[in-house]
């Protein structure tokens, strides 16, 4: 499937390494100009290199932009949303990926790890949701893209509870924003990964146990690449996907089946 996004402006969060990075480099070879966000000024860079290195649709030279910010912050993300439209004019794509995973049971865990997670996980993406579709209903429509997690579904974590918190209110957000965008012409969908070969989950894959456990519950016997989570969000930010809108989608290899 040869997805085109040229002329699309996209803002990918938490875009300096693993899901993040691939999306933005996948919207990047698709022809959009891309805004790198992370709360790693160093990490924005390197991609936004990567991607200007990298180029775009048919060998064409690829736009992209650094954007430090922390998007917990409502001040912040507003910097940034001028920073992209003082740029370029527009916002047509968000991709909230930005996130955090605190790893402790819940007799144990921390208040600071569990406001932080809802913060990042959460509070940041109502509030890069709110700013973007402000600037997408005066230009014609856009879409948003969430990545939240099938433990935000029917599968949840041990020791995460505040991350599968986190993750099913994204999903929420999602229904909701998509029930009141959609007269602005803004779709709004969820992408749900499973366990993904990440940075994030680097020190999980170590354990034996645990990767032999995760591959006897996923049919398709292998875990996710970061690449097979940005096909789909491709095509959800494509015109292919014009009716669809209000949807939490699993990419896990089957591991939940609704």
């Amino acid at each position: 499937m040869n997805i085109d996004l040229t002329g699309k402006i996209a803002l990918v969060t938490g875009a300096g390494r693993g899901i993040g990075q691939a999306i933005a480099v996948g919207l990047a070879r698709s022809g959009a100009t891309v805004a790198i966000n992370d709360i790693n000024p160093d990490a924005c860079e390197r991609v936004a290199a990567q991607i200007q290195a990298v180029g775009g649709q048919a060998g064409r030279t690829a736009s992209a932009a650094a954007f430090h910010a922390d998007i917990s912050n409502k001040h912040a993300v507003q910097a940034m949303l001028d920073g992209v439209l003082a740029r370029w004019g527009r916002l047509d794509i968000l991709i909230n990926n930005a996130g955090v995973e605190p790893h402790a049971s819940l007799l144990t865990l921390d208040e600071w790890d569990w406001r932080r997670t809802i913060d990042v996980n959460l509070t940041g993406p109502f509030f890069c949701s709110q700013s973007a579709a402000r600037v997408m209903k005066d230009t014609g429509g856009g879409v948003i893209v969430n990545i939240a997690s099938i433990a935000g579904r029917a599968a949840g974590l041990r020791d995460r509870s505040a991350y599968v918190a986190s993750k099913a209110g994204l999903v929420g957000l999602t229904k909701e924003c998509a029930r009141e965008l959609a007269a602005y012409n803004i779709r709004v969908n969820a992408v749900c990964p499973g366990v993904i070969i990440t940075e994030m989950t680097a020190h999980l894959r170590q354990n034996e146990a645990q990767m032999n456990k995760w591959l006897e519950d996923i049919p398709q016997g292998r875990l996710g690449e970061p690449d097979d989570v940005v096909g789909l969000v491709l095509f959800l930010c494509s015109d292919a996907a014009a009716f669809i809108t209000g949807q939490a989608i699993h990419v896990d290899g089957g591991k939940v089946m609704l």
